[in-house]
């Protein structure tokens, strides 16, 4: 049995998944650290502002993505036509 490569759909969505969880993950440990201060109840803070952060990037980068590559290819296509 052949195997298939994941349709453009699921590649989007793998990556949202793990471009969202990356960015909330170190955006939420630097502002939380900023705001807050490091002490016992920052892991806490933390997790707690990852959480929310994860919940509103996934959705976000789902949508967003497509329109960042979109803005990519033109921004790179007018670079290379001033050459």
């Amino acid at each position: 049995m052949a195997r298939s490569f994941p349709s453009a759909r699921h590649r989007n969505l793998v990556f949202a998944f793990f471009m969202s969880c990356l960015m909330s993950l170190m955006m939420s440990a630097v502002i939380t650290l900023v705001n807050t201060g490091m002490d016992s109840g920052y892991p806490l803070r933390w997790l707690s502002a990852f959480v929310i952060a994860w919940a509103v990037a996934f959705p976000l980068v789902s949508l967003i993505a497509p329109i960042a590559h979109r803005l990519t290819a033109w921004t790179l296509k007018q670079s290379d036509e001033n050459k």
